[in-house]
């Protein structure tokens, strides 16, 4: 019982060490982020200035249940987060898909929460896929901007555009997004600050690599042996 005891302690230490190593490297990505996306003399549009298409989506009617569940990747703001979209926690069907507003967007179109806790977060899609009504859905003229340089920057902005929303969860619309601003360098330069920005976001938030994996192995490792320890043969009584 003590050994168990102690390895709990020190797996606990090792966490909270790992953790704390997490919310720095986090820390210094913000940082250099603000940094890498502050110009003095840059030319600065409004968001629809370097778009070819911006759009919601919308919501099959919840009583029609052959409306769901189909094989249409269906994207709500819950699964925003500051992320690449690679399948959507819901789906619908196509017959769901022709009875409401939802509609295709294509792949590496930068989505924008407007509602809901997430409001203001941003992802980007790797797969083509149809949104609710709360997604603001900008698809990049890529001779303008590079999509992911638009994901950093609005990322960067999540606080500034929050503050735009109104009521208790600070919902935010189209228009504010659409009219939102945006410093633009030339797109060698924007290629640049994204492949500096991707790899501190790889090393910061991808959970299948550096010190988030870290602490999910430490974590499993810490649950094999507390299982191990705490397993006993039952004696015949």
């Amino acid at each position: 019982e003590l050994e168990a005891e102690l390895e709990a302690e020190l797996e606990a230490e090792l966490e909270a060490e790992l953790e704390a190593e997490l919310e720095a490297r986090r820390k210094q990505y913000a940082y250099y982020r603000n940094e890498l996306l502050t110009f003095e003399r840059v030319v600065t549009v409004c968001i629809q200035d370097i778009c070819i298409r911006i759009c919601s989506g919308g919501t099959p009617s919840s009583k029609r249940h052959d409306y769901y569940d189909g094989n249409v990747p269906w994207l709500r703001t819950q699964d925003i987060d500051f992320n690449v979209i690679n399948q959507t926690s819901a789906t619908i069907s196509d017959e769901g898909l022709r009875n409401s507003a939802a509609q295709w967007i294509p792949a590496n179109c930068v989505i924008v929460a407007m509602y809901g806790a997430t409001a203001a977060k941003v992802a980007v899609n790797s797969i083509p896929l149809t949104t609710n009504q709360a997604c603001c859905n900008l698809q990049i003229d890529e001779t303008k901007a590079d999509v992911r340089y638009v994901f950093h920057w609005l990322s960067n902005e999540y606080e500034h555009l929050k503050a735009l929303g109104e009521g208790s969860q600070s919902n935010i619309n189209a228009k504010k997004v659409k009219s939102y601003p945006i410093s633009l360098p030339p797109l060698e330069e924007q290629r640049r600050i994204v492949s500096i920005l991707d790899r501190f976001d790889k090393l910061t938030n991808d959970l299948s690599s550096g010190l988030p994996a870290e602490i999910e192995a430490r974590r499993k490792q810490y649950e094999y042996y507390r299982d191990r320890l705490l397993s006993f043969d039952e004696l015949a009584v």
